[in-house]
This record gives structure tokens, C-alpha cells and sequence, in this order.
């Protein structure tokens, strides 16, 4: 695979991990209204994909788990801990504290962190349309979310939300340093576990209403079970999203896929006016507008990279060259 192939299936990942992220809300939402905290519904998501990459990996990957574990335990922890389970707790604090636009605006200037920590700390080259892109994505968020229309200053909210990006910002960095000691499926299983391990001390899940998953919910004007969202957060908006954004950062960069996250933040406007029917105006459609093309001229960069296309990952029960799948970019939230 060329290096211009990789990016191009590095950058249709990461949109697609985007797009699936972004459905969390809208579909956590529904538990929330039955009367799920939204740290249990964190704890839900999270615990439920341990569950199911626990047994795959020590059956398909025992071998490899252990070799990671072995080299890079600290990251691993790292991964789980921070991405997993850190950046949704700090981000919920804070959403509960400032206006959401304020909340998701704070959590999303991870994307500069990563770039100010790649350039100053690493002394590793950034290239200028990267920090321009990430600007101009981050503008279009402010204009998305409407920022100017619920400030509010809560020190407590206010640090929260910078200790989210901070979470983000460290979470696409420690996937660009597992590069090479853990393939995907290895990291994603060992995050889910240790961010199951820490939401479990933090939000005292015993005191979850399970009631309310057997129940019924509503979902863009429908009633259905709530064990319908229950397992798409933990099939499609855990498992699949951080496989998929975990492969995408490999093959692109930290900085790269930090800047495509913002479209994250378009998919959940239009994800919520389409199942919730909240408002799509004008501020979401331009801001939207800039948050795309903020992203478009970050990964430009990205073309002219030599990118790796050794780094591989044999997925659960292919086995064979022709089963391989390269997984080069991987770097979801609020994820």
C-alpha cells in the first residue's frame, strides 16, 4: 500500500469514527432521560466493551497482550485511563457546570494542545497548514456551539473542561506511541479494561437504576428498548469507534487526527437535529462549513508524509495475508 493509499483510508477512518462517535449522544441521551446518570452511562459504555474484547483478545491475541503488557504497560494504563475513562468523566463534570457549547469548546482545543506538545516538547516539525487548519476548525466550533450565547465562568467547570482536553490531547499522543508495541485490537481491549477498572471507583455503578435498560426509551419520537442504545454504545460507539479511530491515528498522526476530530462536533449537530429534532440555524451551518474546511487543509500536509505501511493488524479470527489489515493511522468522546 502506498503511502498516499494509507493516508486516503487513514482520513475515511477517521471520519467514520467521527461519525459513529458522534451518535453517542443523541443515543446516550435516551438512556439519561430514563434515568441513568450520565457517568453510569460512561460506566455502561466502557465496562460493556471490556466485556467483549477481554475474552477475543486473550483467545486471538494472548501472545501479543502479554508482549505489550510487558513493554509498555505504563502506556497501556495511560491509554485507558486518560482516554477511556478520564476525558468522559471531566467532560460530564463540566458540562453539568457551564453552558454545553462552553464545555465541548474547551474539550475540543485539545487538537492545539497536541500540536504545542508535538512542536515544543517533542521538537518534532509541524507543518504550518496543520496549525492553521486546527485554527480554523476550532473557530468553527466556537461558531457552532454558540459560545457567545451562554458564557459563564465556574472555576471547578472551567478546569474540568481543560483537564478533558487535556485527556484528548494525551490520548491521540499515547495511540501514536503504541505504534509498534500494540496492535489495535490489543490497546482498545487493554484501555477498555483499565477505564472500566477506573469508572468503577469513580461512579459507584451499584447504584445504577439496571431497571431502566429493560425498560422502555424514546428515540427520535420512538419507543424501544432500552437495551437497543445500551448496545449500540457499547457495540458500535466503543468497540467499533476506537477500533476505527485507533487505526486511523496510525496512519495519519496525533496532529492529523486531532484536527479531523473536530468533525465530530458536525455529525453531532446533525445527528441531534435529525433523531432529537434540536436546531440546525445558520450559526451550525457555517460554523460547520469552517469546522470541514479547518479539517481539510490540516491533513493536507499529510500527502506528502512518508507514512509506514508495515504496521499491521490481524483482526479477531482472519488469519493469513489475505486476512491482514493495515493499520497504520489510529490515533472517539466527549467520547
Amino acid at each position: 500500500m502506498t503511502a498516499q493509499s494509507t493516508r486516503r483510508v487513514g482520513l475515511v477512518l477517521a471520519v467514520v469514527a467521527c461519525a459513529i462517535f458522534a451518535t453517542s449522544g443523541p443515543v446516550g441521551k435516551t438512556l439519561m432521560e430514563a434515568g441513568i446518570e450520565p457517568q453510569h452511562v460512561s460506566w455502561l459504555r466502557v465496562t460493556g466493551a471490556a466485556a467483549v474484547l477481554l475474552p477475543v483478545v486473550l483467545l486471538l491475541r494472548g501472545r501479543a497482550l502479554i508482549a505489550a503488557w510487558r513493554s509498555s504497560w505504563r502506556l497501556l494504563v495511560a491509554y485507558g485511563a486518560i482516554g477511556m475513562a478520564a476525558s468522559q468523566t471531566l467532560f460530564f463534570y463540566a458540562a453539568s457546570r457551564l453552558p454545553i457549547g462552553v464545555a465541548v469548546l474547551l474539550q475540543f482545543s485539545g487538537p492545539l494542545l497536541i500540536i504545542g506538545w508535538t512542536k515544543f516538547v517533542r521538537r518534532r516539525f509541524v507543518p504550518r497548514s496543520a496549525a492553521i487548519g486546527v485554527i480554523i476548525s476550532l473557530i468553527g466550533l466556537m461558531i457552532v456551539v454558540e459560545v457567545w450565547a451562554g458564557l459563564a465562568f465556574d472555576l471547578s467547570g472551567v478546569l474540568a473542561g481543560l483537564g478533558s482536553a487535556v485527556c484528548q490531547a494525551a490520548y491521540f499522543l499515547v495511540i501514536e506511541d503504541l505504534k509498534g508495541s500494540a496492535d489495535v485490537l490489543v490497546m482498545t481491549a487493554s484501555g477498555a479494561v483499565v477505564g472500566a477498572c477506573v469508572l468503577t471507583v469513580v461512579t459507584l455503578p451499584w447504584t445504577l437504576p439496571w431497571q431502566a435498560i429493560g425498560g422502555t426509551v424514546t428515540l427520535a419520537g420512538a419507543e424501544i428498548s432500552g437495551w437497543l442504545p445500551f448496545l449500540w454504545l457499547v457495540i458500535v460507539c466503543a468497540i467499533l469507534a476506537f477500533l476505527l479511530e485507533g487505526a486511523a491515528v496510525r496512519r495519519l498522526s496525533a496532529v492529523i487526527a486531532g484536527a479531523i476530530a473536530y468533525v465530530e462536533v458536525v455529525f453531532a449537530a446533525v445527528i441531534a437535529w435529525l433523531l432529537l429534532g434540536e436546531n440546525l440555524g445558520p450559526a451550525q451551518i457555517i460554523g460547520g462549513v469552517a469546522v470541514i474546511a479547518g479539517a481539510y487543509i490540516a491533513q493536507r500536509p499529510a500527502k506528502s508524509d512518508a507514512l509506514d505501511t508495515d504496521d499491521q493488524i490481524e483482526f479477531p479470527g482472519m488469519v493469513g495475508a489475505t486476512a491482514m489489515i493495515h493499520d497504520s493511522p489510529r490515533k472517539n468522546g466527549p467520547r
